[in-house]
């Protein structure tokens, strides 16, 4: 938590009362992840984005965007939706996480700079229209940090015949998720960093118990869910870890639910050496075989042979991809071509 002062932040925007609540004195509860920050008057909370200014919470990073690019849906990685369409990919500032092998440190482990110029949701929403993409995807660091302005780009999304999709690490509180999906979001990936050991050892204070809770909250309320696990050398590559991960992701959400298996590689303050080969072939056996998970991908091996989406059913391959593109569907709507089987899909596959 960092001392701040109003004048630091005249972007700063009040927050709905409904994500923060009174503790006592002027000291506030930020009630946008599961942290829960207590955070006293003239300080901010964990991720920098939020400060209590005389008793009330205020979001100081509205529209201050970090980054703004097309791209692929499937470079989320988001496999079984709306395949090979493109997304306004944009992010802000900090992160509610701290990992040290972040892939994204240079935008996660900096607090947003109070003096910036606002990019307002009209904005946002009609680069995504003048570029011709078909959605917009907060991603890059933790978007749900940035809900207040998540909820009024989707909406404005909705409105214009787009979709939206944020790509998280899924430890937002349940109210949280209750906005977002009131304000038009139609699907994310949810990244699990691991068993409750890693979690530890890596990241305390984090319960993945919560992760799963808000992919199933997600799913029960018809939004899109896909799943993805950085298989981390020396922090959560053990089998042990392995198969908890696995047995959580069919226990809990069931075998419908696509899990992409990627690779590890050094970054910021991690440097072990990347994960083996060895180690992501045998997650994703296990996860097919063992386990029964119908779609399963390893990712970061850019090896199109699991990058390609088969028939549960069959075997057939049904959407194969190269290079982050579909190159190839054998679809009929959401079923294959071969058998009839009825596959886990979310719009349709774009040409």
């Amino acid at each position: 938590m960092v001392k701040v002062s109003p004048d630091d932040y005249p972007n700063r925007r009040k927050i709905t009362s409904e994500l923060w609540s009174k503790y006592k004195r002027d000291i506030v509860i930020c009630n946008v992840c599961e942290r829960h920050c207590y955070i006293a008057n003239g300080y901010t909370g964990f991720c920098g984005n939020y400060a209590n200014f005389n008793g009330e919470l205020y979001y100081v990073s509205y529209g201050n965007l970090s980054a703004i690019e097309s791209r692929p849906i499937e470079i989320k990685p988001l496999f079984h939706f709306y395949p090979n369409s493109t997304a306004l990919t944009f992010s802000g500032w900090g992160c509610n996480f701290k990992c040290k092998h972040c892939q994204n440190w240079h935008l996660s482990m900096y607090n947003p700079d109070g003096k910036y110029r606002v990019i307002e949701p009209s904005e946002l929403v009609e680069m995504a229209i003048k570029r011709g993409d078909d959605g917009l995807c907060a991603s890059f660091n933790e978007p749900t940090i940035h809900t207040p302005y998540l909820i009024d780009c989707f909406k404005l999304a909705k409105e214009k015949g787009l979709y939206n999709v944020i790509v998280s690490n899924g430890y937002m509180s349940l109210k949280c998720m209750d906005l977002l999906i009131e304000s038009g979001l139609d699907g994310l990936n949810i990244d699990i960093k691991g068993c409750p050991e890693s979690h530890k050892k890596h990241l305390p204070g984090i319960n993945p118990e919560v992760i799963y809770r808000n992919a199933k909250y997600f799913l029960d309320h018809n939004i899109h869910v896909e799943m993805i696990f950085l298989i981390v050398t020396g922090i959560n590559d053990d089998f042990e870890c392995i198969n908890w991960v696995l047995k959580k992701h069919v226990d809990t959400l069931g075998p419908d639910i696509p899990l992409h298996i990627n690779r590890y590689y050094p970054a910021y303050k991690y440097h072990a050496p990347p994960t083996p080969l060895e180690t992501l072939l045998e997650a994703y056996r296990l996860a097919k075989e063992e386990y029964g998970i119908k779609y399963v991908y390893i990712g970061n091996i850019w090896d199109p042979t699991y990058e390609t989406t088969y028939c549960p059913e069959c075997g057939r391959p049904l959407i194969v991809r190269d290079g982050y593109r579909v190159v190839e569907s054998r679809l009929d709507r959401n079923k294959c071509r071969r058998c009839g089987a009825k596959i886990y899909l979310t719009g349709v596959v774009y040409a």
